[in-house]
C-alpha cells in the first residue's frame, strides 16, 4: 500500500474500491477500472500513456525500476535488464522456448532444480516473483490515480497458456497481496469489450497477436454470455519475432560490410533492438524508413563504424511473411477443431499491436473474404474486457456475464507403455471434472504414483510436465485389490486440480501433488 495513506483513511476507502481489470502482457501492460457510472476507463499512466512496459531492471546502485523507469535505460544495462519474462514463466529450463530465449536475451538465466531463475544485479528472482514486480507497479499507479487501495483483480493471460504458467501468475498475484480473483483468457477479454452492452449475437474469431504470443479464438456470444467454441495459439509468436527477423538482417548486414559480429556486444544489441521496433511500427504507416545508429563499434584501427540503411515495407514483409503463415496454420486447425468454414465467422477480431501491420490484414482479409472488424482497440480490448468482467464479480453491479470457456491443450497422465492416456481433450468446456479409476500393480503396495502432463502429443514425456499426484496411505494388498477413484478439476480459470477416494471404504485418500520442475 501507499505510505503515504493512514490506516483509518485504508479502511474508510477500502470498502468502494474497485476490482481492476489487468491486461499483463508480454511487452507491455495497461489496467483499467468501470467508473461509479458504468463506463469503463483505461489507467492513465506518464504523460497520458495508458500503457506500463512489462520490463523490470536493478540500476548500477541497486535500484529496482519497473515499466517506463526500467525502459529508459535499458540500452546502458542491457544485462540487468529483464523484458519479455512472460514467455518464461511458468516453464521448465529443458524447454524449448527457455533455450531459445537465452540466445534472444542478455540477461542471465540458470537452472535450479528445473526451475529458470534470473540473475539481475546482484540477486537471483524467480519468474513469478518479476511478474510480482510488474503487478505491484501496475496496482501502484492505479491506486495513485483512483486514490483508493486496490486489493483486487481480473488478470488476463493468454488462451494457450497452460496450467503451470496460471498458476505461476496465481502466485505472482499472492506474493504482494494481489488477489486474482479470476484468470480469464485475452481472447475472452478482447470479446467481452466487442460485444458488452451492444446485444450482439454473432460467431466472432479473435485474432490476438501480441508483443510475445499469439491466440486465436472462436467465440459465440449471445448478448451476456460468450462461449468459446476453440481456441488455439503459439505461445513463442508475437511482435518480438518480427522484430527478431529485421535484427537479423541488419546482424547478417552489418557482418557481411564489417566481418564484425555485433550480436556479442550487448549495448549494441539494445540500441539495434530499439530501433528495429520503431522502424517496424513506423512501416505499417510508412512505405519506407531510415535505419541509421552511428558509433556502433570501432574498427581495429580506432575508427567509428555506423549503421546506414534504408528499410522497406516490402523488405519487412519478405523477412516476416512466414510467421503470418504459422499464425494463419492455426487459424485453419481452430476452425476445423470448432467445425466451421469461414463463412460461419461474422466478424473477425484484431488484438494486439502486431496486428497493425497491412500485410497481416491484407491476408486475413483474403482468407476470410471480408475485412477485420475495426470495432476494438488493438492495445486495450484486452484490459477493458478484464475491466468489464471485474465489474461483474462486484456485489453491487447489474452486469452479470457467462463465460463458457474452453481447455487449450489435452490434460492426461502418462500410461504404463509412457503413451498419454487423455483425460481432458483439447478444447474441452470449463469448468469440467473427471473420474479416473486407479488400483495398485504390484502385491503390498502402499503408494501410487501418477505422474500429469498437458499437451497434444501422443508420447507422455514428450507434453508438459504438470506434476505427480502421489496417492499415500493405502492398505497392503494383492496387485490390482486397490480400487481407488481420482477426480481432476479444472476449474473456470483452467487450474487443475485433483483429489482421490477409496471405493471400498468412500474415505478420501491422502492425496499430494509433487509439482514439475519450473512450478
Amino acid at each position: 500500500m501507499t505510505e503515504r495513506w493512514s490506516a483509518a483513511r485504508l479502511r474508510a476507502v477500502k470498502q468502494d474500491a474497485p476490482i481492476i481489470g489487468i491486461d499483463l502482457g508480454t511487452t507491455n501492460s495497461s489496467a483499467a477500472y468501470v467508473d461509479e457510472t458504468g463506463k469503463v476507463r483505461l489507467i492513465p499512466y506518464q504523460a497520458g500513456t495508458f500503457i506500463i512496459p512489462s520490463i523490470f531492471a536493478i540500476d548500477d546502485k541497486g535500484n529496482e525500476l519497473v515499466g517506463h523507469e526500467a525502459k529508459r535505460q535499458w540500452q546502458l544495462n542491457p544485462r540487468n535488464t529483464v523484458y519479455a519474462s512472460k514467455r518464461l514463466i511458468g516453464r521448465r529450463t529443458n524447454s524449448n522456448v527457455v533455450a531459445q530465449m537465452s540466445r534472444q536475451v542478455a540477461y542471465r538465466m540458470k537452472d535450479e532444480g528445473g526451475e529458470v531463475l534470473i540473475d539481475v544485479g546482484e540477486r537471483t528472482f524467480r519468474l513469478s516473483e518479476i511478474a510480482a514486480k510488474i503487478l505491484d507497479k501496475i496496482r501502484s499507479v492505479a491506486q495513485d490515480h483512483l486514490e483508493r487501495p486496490i486489493d483486487k483483480a481480473v488478470v488476463t493471460v493468454p488462451a494457450y497458456f497452460s496450467d503451470s504458467q496460471r498458476q505461476a501468475v496465481k502466485e505472482a498475484g499472492s506474493l504482494i497481496g494481489l488477489e486474482i480473483l479470476r484468470i480469464i483468457n485475452e481472447p475472452t477479454a478482447a470479446a467481452l469489450a466487442y460485444g458488452v452492452g451492444r446485444n450482439v449475437h454473432e460467431r466472432v474469431l479473435v485474432y490476438d497477436l501480441g508483443g510475445g504470443t499469439f491466440d486465436v479464438s472462436i467465440i459465440e456470444i449471445r448478448d451476456r454470455t460468450y462461449e468459446v467454441k476453440a481456441t488455439g495459439g503459439d505461445i513463442f509468436l508475437g511482435g518480438l519475432d518480427f522484430d527478431e527477423a529485421l535484427i537479423r538482417y541488419v546482424l547478417d548486414d552489418f557482418r557481411a560490410k564489417h566481418d564484425i559480429d555485433l550480436s556479442r556486444d550487448p549495448v549494441a544489441m539494445q540500441r539495434i533492438k530499439d530501433l528495429a521496433e520503431r522502424t517496424k511500427i513506423d512501416l505499417s504507416t510508412r512505405t519506407e524508413a531510415a535505419f541509421n545508429i552511428p558509433f556502433i563499434a570501432m574498427t581495429p584501427f580506432g575508427q567509428p563504424l555506423n549503421i546506414e540503411m534504408r528499410m522497406t515495407r516490402k523488405l519487412l514483409e519478405d523477412l516476416t511473411s512466414h510467421l503470418i503463415d504459422r499464425t494463419l496454420e492455426t487459424v485453419a486447425a481452430v476452425m476445423v477443431d470448432a467445425g466451421l468454414t469461414t463463412k460461419d465467422i461474422d466478424e473477425v477480431l484484431l488484438v494486439g499491436g502486431q496486428t497493425r501491420m497491412p500485410l497481416l490484414q491484407e491476408r486475413l482479409t483474403r482468407y476470410f473474404g471480408k475485412p477485420p472488424s475495426k470495432t476494438v482497440h488493438p492495445d486495450e480490448a484486452v484490459a477493458i474486457g478484464a475491466a468489464l468482467y471485474a465489474h461483474s464479480l462486484q456485489d453491487d453491479t447489474d452486469l452479470r456475464l457467462q463465460l463458457l470457456d474452453v481447455i487449450p491443450m489435452a490434460i492426461g497422465v502418462e500410461k504404463a507403455d509412457g503413451q498419454m492416456h487423455v483425460v481432458f481433450p483439447r478444447n474441452s468446456p470449463i469448468p469440467n471434472a473427471k473420474v479416473l479409476p486407479v488400483t495398485t500393480s504390484y502385491d503390498g503396495q502402499t503408494e501410487v504414483a501418477i505422474r500429469v502432463y498437458q499437451g497434444d502429443r501422443p508420447v507422455a514425456r514428450e507434453n508438459e510436465l504438470l506434476g505427480e499426484l502421489v496417492l499415500s496411505g493405502l492398505t497392503p494388498g494383492p496387485a490390482r485389490s486397490a480400487r481407488l477413484e481420482v477426480t481432476f478439476d479444472v476449474s473456470i480459470e483452467g487450474i487443475l486440480r485433483a483429489s482421490a477416494r477409496d471405493v471400498h471404504t468412500n474415505r478420501a485418500v491422502t492425496s499430494t501433488i509433487r509439482l514439475g520442475p519450473g512450478r
